[in-house]
């Protein structure tokens, strides 16, 4: 029987497809508008005739949700062979465009912008005057029906004339031009793109955090001023020793070189973000200039930098998608946030980036936190890794009742008691550095990641120390207390107390949040401009009837200030009279008697007398 055109067809259209897939996504990014916080963007994508689906990513690694910004996807227009296309947006997906190529066309011409947010109710801004951050997924566009990591790019950028940048990008050639500083990476796969964000400014400083290593680090610093990249050698000293203390807890290195990209400013939106080979910081000035009021922000970095390991190369399955339009599964976030929490809060003590002792009051804030939690009582743990499709990060009324992906500090909780529990079976000769050495300390150099499973962590967990893993984590995770998992806090030999002055720490995280945290004895945080938030759901000032949107303006009858209110709290203590506080909300004002006499309660850890110090080992550096 002869060969009918059809199957010829499908042949020739398959082979086609293949050349296709081998041409790179040309994708030029101009970011050189910081005036008005424009990016313009030109894509040559490679195409064949018929219907085309262009994708737009939705789901974010590290993001954990379908968090696209694609409302900031504008001017959108489509051409081949010089011939404009209409596209229309798919009416269920609505990050899926289509298109039809005409015949003879072997690209797909995109022209679009994505436009920064200018102020901060719009989202979060990338782009400032001073600085910019390029987040790949918000720049591209790609066609559906492939892997990402199928998709090879050549990725182009023109920063402002003058401006540096760091990024774990390969740079082919770079060149001053009138139109401003042009940069064109090495090509690269889509996901390693899209997992390689840049970091540009007109105030700009690197600093070698390993020298002479086979795989170098650096600290790519950018910020609102020249004066906020000033660092002493006793402030990078313990930035060098983070990376000396994760070779020894991973034993091992999963990029070919590491890049932290920090910010420091006023208008550049706040970030945390991990990536495999560098990761997304951003900060309110003074990291170094106020280095004695900024502990509790020198977690992020060795946070950060634990993702390499755990939720980049070894990730949870579910996380492991072909593409950036299929959805996310975060069951095993407590896991992959959980206990990057935990290392991160160790490798902070462990290098001296965080004193031991802030270190103790950290862990007091987290336990004293879900401790008072009544959200435990109806929702798990393991829920809340559903917060970032649920709740995307939104401002909360009760976050104390809802519950706010809980898994992250929560789960750090857990990790102690493992690693605690660990130590006291094996009588202190096993830890879960023993687990981390084994389950991220593989494959060594490798940038390929390595998905895991729960039964993959519990059966490493049984190789270090047998013991009911699968029962123990679940009980903790599927659990609803009561309280707070404190189990991990006590085998390590502290418990849990309230006293009426802060920590230095607390102390700190207070001044530079600019609020007044009454969530131990009044159940509420205040702002500096009086307005209350984060009321404890059942505390005292719950029971009163007060709400968020709501600001204070007065303390039995004296105009509110902090010094004011926290006096108020004392005298109560000894006496029977309520605190009496004049609130507006609204346009109503109402004076409400709050019945409270527990006097200021800060947490803090106690040492429990006659046990070991499994804490105090625990965040001791590494030898």
């Amino acid at each position: 029987m002869p060969i009918t055109p059809r199957p010829l067809f499908a042949l020739l259209f398959a082979v086609a497809c293949h050349a296709q897939a081998a041409i790179p996504i040309v994708l030029n990014v101009d970011a050189s508008n910081v005036a008005q916080q424009i990016f313009q963007i030109k894509a040559s994508i490679p195409a064949v005739p018929g219907e085309m689906i262009l994708l737009y990513p939705q789901w974010i690694p590290g993001n954990h949700g379908p968090s696209g910004p694609l409302n900031q996807l504008a001017g959108l227009r489509l051409s081949a062979n010089g011939q404009n296309l209409e596209w229309r947006r798919d009416p269920v997906n609505m990050f899926a465009f289509h298109v039809t190529v005409p015949a003879g066309a072997s690209t797909v011409e995109a022209q679009y912008q994505f436009l920064s947010p200018v102020e901060a109710n719009q989202g979060r801004i990338t782009m400032t005057r001073e600085m910019l951050g390029v987040q790949w997924q918000a720049m591209a566009l790609y066609p559906a029906g492939r892997p990402t990591r199928e998709i090879s790019v050549q990725p182009n950028l023109t920063l402002p004339a003058g401006w540096q940048f760091g990024s774990a990008l390969e740079v082919q050639s770079q060149a001053a031009t009138p139109q401003g500083q042009q940069v064109a990476f090495k090509p690269l796969d889509l996901e390693t793109l899209v997992d390689s964000p840049v970091f540009a400014g007109r105030y700009f400083k690197r600093i070698d955090l390993d020298p002479g290593a086979r795989f170098p680090v650096h600290l790519n610093l950018v910020a609102d001023s020249a004066d906020s990249l000033e660092a002493t050698p006793e402030q990078i000293a313990p930035h060098r020793a983070l990376m000396q203390q994760a070779y020894k807890l991973f034993a091992s290195r999963h990029y070919r070189h590491y890049d932290f990209l920090l910010a420091q400013s006023d208008e550049f939106g706040g970030i945390g973000r991990e990536h495999q080979q560098s990761s997304e910081n951003g900060v309110k000035p003074g990291y170094f200039s106020d280095w004695d009021k900024t502990a509790p922000v020198r977690v992020l970095l060795p946070h950060e930098l634990t993702h390499s390991w755990n939720g980049k190369f070894r990730r949870p399955a579910g996380q492991d998608t072909p593409d950036f339009n299929t959805p996310l599964q975060n069951s095993l976030l407590w896991v992959y946030e959980g206990q990057t929490q935990y290392w991160g809060n160790v490798l902070a003590a462990r290098s001296g980036l965080v004193d031991p002792a802030h270190m103790r009051d950290l862990f007091a804030a987290t336990a004293a936190r879900y401790d008072v939690a009544p959200g435990r009582s109806w929702r798990t743990l393991a829920d809340t890794t559903n917060d970032p499709v649920i709740n995307a990060r939104r401002p909360q009324g009760w976050s104390s009742w809802q519950r706010d992906e809980d898994y992250y500090m929560e789960g750090a909780l857990i990790w102690l008691d493992v690693d605690t529990l660990i130590r006291e079976l094996s009588h202190e000769r096993r830890s879960l550095d023993d687990f981390a050495r084994a389950f991220f300390g593989v494959n060594d150099g490798s940038t390929t990641p390595l998905p895991y499973t729960l039964d993959d962590v519990v059966a490493a967990l049984d190789k270090v120390q047998p013991y009911d893993w699968a029962t123990f984590l679940r009980s903790r995770v599927d659990g609803h207390g009561p309280g707070a998992p404190l189990d991990g806090l006590a085998r390590a030999g502290w418990k849990l107390v309230y006293r009426d002055t802060p920590t230095a720490f607390l102390k700190a995280d207070e001044e530079r949040s600019k609020s007044t945290d009454l969530t131990y004895s009044l159940g509420v945080v205040i702002d500096k401009d009086g307005k209350l938030g984060r009321l404890l759901w059942d505390g005292p000032a719950f029971k009163a009837g007060l709400s968020g949107n709501t600001t204070l303006l007065a303390v039995n009858g004296t105009a509110y200030t902090p010094k004011l209110l926290k006096a108020a709290i004392k005298a109560a203590k000894d006496g029977s009279e309520p605190i009496n506080l004049l609130v507006k909300k609204g346009k109503q004002f109402q004076t409400v008697a709050l019945d409270y006499h527990g006097g200021l309660k800060y947490p803090q850890l106690e040492r429990l007398a006659g046990t070991p110090d499994r804490l105090g080992t625990i965040l001791q550096a590494l030898k």
